[in-house]
Order: C-alpha cells, then sequence, then structure tokens
C-alpha cells in the first residue's frame, strides 16, 4: 500500500532567535494543520479514473439562485440507484481490498455543494469511510467551502479547485473555515 506523509518539520537547532521563530511556526502550523499525518493510497481519488468534473450551469454569478440555495442539491442529486450502482463498478476500478459496497461512499470530489457535476463519472468514486482520511472528513471540508462561498469568503473557482486537486491539503489548507461553520455536512 502506498503512504505519502504530509510536511513535517525537522528539529531545528537552538541558536539565538531561532527558537522563537521555531515556536512560532509551530503555532502556525498547529492552527493551519499542517501535521505528520500518513494520507493513504486509497484516501485520494485516482486522477485518470476522477479527475473531477463541474456542472456547467452553475457560475459565480449564479450561485446565490443556485448552490446558495437552502435545498438546491436535492434538486441535481443523482437517485441512489445510479449511485449504489456505480459505486460497486467503480470499487472493482479502483482495486480496492475490501468489495463491500458499506465500506464507501460514491461521493463527489467537486461537491455538489460548490457545483460539482451530479452524475459525471469523472466526479463520482468510492470514498473510503474507514481511513483517516474518510468520507465523514470530507464532509466536514465540503461543509465549510459551501458556507465560505455563499458569504463570499472564497470563490467558486477557489472551491473547485481545492476540491478536485487534493482534498485533503484543502482540508488543512481551510482548517480555519472548518472551525468557523462547524456542524454541517457537504453536498
Amino acid at each position: 500500500m502506498t503512504i505519502a506523509f504530509a510536511r513535517f518539520h525537522q528539529k531545528e537547532e537552538h541558536s539565538s532567535g531561532h527558537y522563537g521563530r521555531r515556536a512560532a511556526r509551530a503555532v502556525i502550523d498547529k492552527i493551519l494543520g499542517i501535521i505528520a499525518i500518513p494520507v493513504l493510497a486509497g484516501d485520494l481519488p485516482g486522477p485518470r479514473l476522477t479527475p473531477g468534473g463541474i456542472n456547467p450551469e452553475v457560475t459565480q454569478e449564479n450561485i446565490k439562485s443556485t448552490v446558495c440555495v437552502k435545498g438546491w442539491t436535492k434538486t441535481v442529486r443523482p437517485p441512489a440507484y445510479y449511485t449504489n450502482g456505480l459505486k460497486k463498478q467503480r470499487i472493482r476500478e479502483y482495486g480496492y481490498d475490501s468489495r463491500n459496497p458499506k465500506d464507501y461512499e460514491e461521493g463527489h470530489l467537486i461537491p455538489l455543494s460548490v457545483g460539482g457535476n451530479p452524475t459525471d463519472r469523472k466526479n463520482l468514486w468510492p470514498e473510503p469511510r474507514k481511513s483517516q482520511w474518510n468520507a465523514a472528513r470530507k464532509d466536514e471540508l465540503e461543509f465549510a467551502m459551501f458556507k465560505a462561498l455563499c458569504r463570499g469568503n472564497v470563490t467558486l473557482e477557489e472551491t473547485r479547485l481545492a476540491s478536485a486537486t487534493n482534498w485533503i491539503e484543502a482540508y488543512k489548507k481551510y482548517a480555519i473555515l472548518r472551525g468557523r461553520y462547524r456542524g454541517g455536512h457537504g453536498e
């Protein structure tokens, strides 16, 4: 199993002025969530199978009448029979050890709540439920990004790019937003 590690800092030598910078850097790193946490290969979707897909009906200009309207995602969410069938196919395509569909959530790489494509296979993947970087953690990020988008703290392009590029890095980068907008669920 491939394991990648988030950024970590080597011990710095104690010399004049370095201790203060080292302590300040440690505080900043904790605030931003940049700590040494292993990332398992299945925690991120394969870019060949799931590069992400956007809903062309959602633009920065119309977010107040689309994604920011309460209940909007329910109007575009694909039916369970579609996602459940796709989940079984994608589990095989991804080559996951566990083939039990209950171990995964067929989620949208670019969430519906920030204008992700609802039915494009390129935007759907079986998110592991039993992992440090699981579907529930991605949901926390999705909710925070959705709230930040609708309150004007981030742009639609930023939210889509953060999700599609590496949602785990986005989770760390946007720790402050996650703290501000707790309690909800993505999509």
